[in-house]
């Protein structure tokens, strides 16, 4: 049974005093500044897609380029080849008919 007197049972009211305007505006100030570094992040990832879109361009023509000068290079090699082919199959001739042998000899000695 409660005490009718100097309870201890008595139920405290806090009494709190929050100020609610102030934690709204700092809340909002925050939410600005988030926005804000938000749209500045934005910006700068569509600069760095436009970046990266033109340098996967260059990157693109560089490697078209490097096809082009290979394709070169491999056609070169080619003709050397046949060239060298050529005039190694040109000194055999002369050689032969040097030494006396007949064109059908060779031709036969050819394939």
């Amino acid at each position: 049974m409660p005490r009718p007197k100097g309870s201890k049972n008595k139920s405290k009211t806090i009494k709190i005093t929050v100020d609610f305007a102030a934690q709204i505006a700092e809340k909002q100030s925050a939410k600005e500044a988030v926005t804000a570094e938000i749209v500045s992040i934005t910006a700068n990832i569509d600069v760095l897609k436009t970046d990266l879109k033109a340098k996967k361009a260059e990157l693109k023509s560089i490697d078209k380029e490097i096809a082009k000068i290979e394709a070169k290079r491999v056609k070169a090699e080619t003709k050397a080849a046949e060239s060298a082919k050529k005039a190694e199959a040109e000194d055999v001739l002369k050689k032969l008919l040097a030494s006396g042998v007949s064109a059908d000899e060779i031709l036969a000695k050819l394939k």
